[in-house]
Formats: structure tokens, sequence, C-alpha cells
């Protein structure tokens, strides 16, 4: 098993109920193949740094999860059939992710 990243960004035309009924279903799709949901992390409506296919911004979510390396591929496929989902990035994780709150908290213990 490993652990993956996975940046999923949904179109702003989603409304809120609909976003936690797509999750909750990604959930699914993970643990149907194996895999283990170790958090997920809505990061709030982002802008695009140009605009993609006539769109200006979209809604982000990073979840992270285990899962075995030969279904992170099926996992990518299955996610392309949600037309709520506009762009998808899932990738290795290889290092553990350090909150900003505390690099900042770590900084101010070591002067």
């Amino acid at each position: 098993m490993r652990t993956y990243d996975a940046l999923l960004i949904f179109l702003t035309s989603i409304k809120e109920d609909s976003m936690e009924k797509n999750l909750e279903r990604i959930k699914g799709e993970i643990t149907k193949l194996g895999g283990t949901v170790q958090n997920v992390r809505p990061m709030g409506l982002r802008s695009f740094a140009r605009r993609l296919k006539k769109k200006e911004a979209g809604l982000y979510v990073n979840i992270r999860f285990d899962m075995d390396e030969t279904n992170a591929n099926t996992l990518r496929t299955r996610l392309k059939l949600n037309e709520d989902i506009f762009r998808i990035q899932i990738v290795r994780s290889e290092m553990t992710v350090v909150e900003p709150r505390q690099k900042a908290a770590e900084a101010v213990a070591a002067r």
C-alpha cells in the first residue's frame, strides 16, 4: 500500500449538498478498490492562473488515502467519469505534509 494525495477541482456551479454526495461517492470508490481514506480537506474556491475551458475558478478538495498502486489508475479512470469534477491530479505522497501553523510554531520554538 502506498499513500496518495488527490487534488480534485470541482466546478463552481456545484451546490454544497451535491458536493457532500460527491465526496462520499469518492470515498466509497476508494474503499471499494481496497484503499483507506486518511483525510479529506476542502480548500475552498480558488481562481485559476488563466482561464481553462471558459472557467475562471474552481472548488478545490485534497484527499489523502492509502491504496495499492495497481488500483490508483483505476480510481483516476473512475473519477474522470464524474461530470462535476473539472480536473483530477493524483500523486504518490513521499513525505508527510506539515501544516503552515505547525511550521510557524516549530520556527518560533527553534529561536
